[in-house]
């Protein structure tokens, strides 16, 4: 006789078959299975105030990555810091040059002029994302300090131009006429004197229609009787 099948085995196995199937379709959907990326390291000298991690990384405008981690590497014996910064390039975004990842193509990006820097990716809010772009006649400023395994990029100096660029921007002032002006357009919605214009000039345009129309009806009739315009010459 056969063990009778035991309906609780069966329920898990059916309940493990649909969450596997919904992971398949959630990785399989985003297609991030399927992206070639490559990680990279950044070292940056001065602040990185306004960098956060997924701000977009760009070359020429173009968004080629994210930012994945930031963090800081204190040097007790020079008493130096750095900045470590790890990016990750989706490498199927670019084409027609040396493969990122690859370490002879790094290399010939670099000897081309491949270099990072921070750059403004909005004013108004005061956050900065990572750009890239060829300087050939900028050198190659490498620490080679291999963390996590990930291979360099170098960067360039940042420019001090970016933080007093932002710290000039009046943020409160403009945040300050922003409100006054939304205020100014809220009081003047909710205000009675606007339902009384509109009465008014609903008044005001039938009174134009109603003129429009007899002085259509006057040109009307003269056309049709000219004499009567004649007789009143006369009369004069």
């Amino acid at each position: 006789m056969s063990k009778k099948v035991n309906k609780t085995m069966i329920g898990v196995f059916v309940i493990g078959a649909l969450i596997l199937l919904m992971a398949a379709v959630v990785v399989f959907g985003s297609g991030d299975l399927f992206k070639r990326t490559s990680k990279f390291i950044l070292y940056f000298d001065g602040s990185v105030k306004g960098l956060s991690v997924g701000a977009p990384v760009t070359f020429r405008g173009v968004n080629i990555g994210t930012v994945k981690d930031i963090s800081l590497i204190y040097d007790s014996k020079a008493g130096t810091v750095t900045l470590p910064v790890i990016v990750e390039i989706e490498q199927d975004l670019i084409k027609g040059t040396p493969s990122f990842g690859d370490l002879d193509g790094d290399k010939k990006l670099i000897a081309l002029g491949l270099r990072g820097k921070l750059d403004v990716q909005s004013f108004l809010t005061g956050q900065l994302m990572i750009s890239f772009d060829f300087y050939p006649n900028k050198p190659a400023k490498l620490r080679g300090i291999i963390l996590k395994g990930y291979p360099e990029l170098p960067t360039l100096p940042i420019s001090p131009d970016i933080f007093e660029t932002m710290n000039d921007l009046p943020i409160k002032d403009i945040a300050k006429n922003l409100e006054a002006t939304v205020q100014g357009i809220n009081k003047l919605v909710n205000s009675n004197e606007i339902p009384k214009s509109l009465y008014d000039l609903q008044g005001t345009l039938q009174e134009t229609k109603g003129a429009m129309h007899s002085v259509s009806l006057l040109s009307e009739y003269l056309e049709q009787h000219p004499e009567s315009l004649l007789k009143g010459k006369v009369e004069q």
